[in-house]
């Protein structure tokens, strides 16, 4: 109708202001900025990342390193100057644990939450497009796991291990995790196997699996990296407190979920806050960050509230 198709497809202009439409990137990205919680989660996050990767480079003492002239009589000693920290009963720096512990907290964090998303993924998307007897018994199986109290059923899986690695714990952490992210992608594939595109793909022939991975599951991706930003938190959650019962990550080495374990005793004994008030510190917010990032995805990731 002589109009320009690619230059159309170039530059949008707004038929009401005249003003030239932002892309879907550029959207987001302003919609995430807007929310001032969110971004400074995602900035304080990024120092943590930076924190975790750089730590075996950046901790000012040996995190193994005892000195026990600095723990008289098996008492922490408190902050100090070369201690900003203090250090713990057996004179180690607290912060250099602290600043270790990170890396391998987050390590199960995102291990765990990289098992829950994709087992979750795949059986609610095989679910919520074959539907029926398929639906049935992926969805009955994930009934029957989340009857189970949680954390009595990790301890039972990690109670055969005497010494569970970082990357056992985030296996097991992340087999319990995926009932609630394919519930998610299952409602999603419910929906969109009846669009108009999945219709035609399925009329020229295209394969099941071509027709969930290639044209389903790129339209459900905004949902599961929400659900993904948030199930990340639950994990270290899961993991420190699998430490401090004693199933977790065992000494020497540093999590922040161990780290409180020797904080109960050093506390209740001998009065020395600074043992669980950091790595009690670090992981609240560290949790308070996910989510607000969490929170600010999916606000800027819903296409719904762009015009708002």
């Amino acid at each position: 109708m002589g109009v320009d198709v690619q230059r159309a497809r170039v530059v949008a202009w707004d038929g009401v202001r005249g003003a030239k439409v932002a892309s879907p990137r550029a959207m987001f990205w302003r919609r995430f900025r807007r929310h001032r919680l969110a971004f400074a989660s995602a900035i304080f996050l990024g120092l943590l990342f930076a924190v975790a990767i750089t730590s075996p480079w950046i901790t000012p003492y040996d995190p193994d390193a005892t000195n026990l002239t600095l723990a008289r009589f098996g008492r922490p000693a408190g902050p100090s100057i070369d201690h900003p920290m203090g250090t713990d009963q057996l004179g180690r720096d607290w912060m250099s644990r602290l600043v270790v512990g990170s890396r391998v907290s987050l390590t199960v964090g995102f291990l765990a939450t990289g098992v829950a998303i994709g087992v979750g993924t795949v059986l609610g998307a095989v679910a919520g497009y074959a539907g029926r007897w398929t639906d049935m018994l992926i969805m009955r199986l994930a009934d029957m796991l989340l009857a189970f109290p949680p954390l009595l059923f990790l301890m039972g899986m990690l109670v055969g291990f005497k010494r569970p690695s970082a990357t056992v714990i985030a296996l097991v952490i992340g087999v319990i995790g995926w009932m609630n992210v394919s519930r998610l992608v299952r409602g999603e594939f419910l929906t969109l196997r009846t669009r108009e595109f999945a219709i035609s793909a399925r009329a020229v022939g295209a394969s099941t699996p071509s027709i969930i991975f290639r044209h389903l599951l790129p339209n459900a991706i905004s949902p599961i990296i929400v659900a993904a930003t948030l199930s990340i938190p639950a994990a270290i959650l899961a993991e420190s407190t699998l430490s401090f019962l004693g199933f977790g990550i065992q000494p020497p080495t540093a999590s922040w979920g161990n780290m409180l374990q020797i904080a109960f005793v050093q506390m209740r004994d001998n009065q020395a806050w600074w043992i669980g008030f950091y790595p009690g510190l670090f992981i609240a917010l560290t949790v308070l960050a996910f989510n607000f990032v969490g929170d600010g995805l999916r606000d800027a990731l819903d296409p719904r509230s762009w015009n708002r």
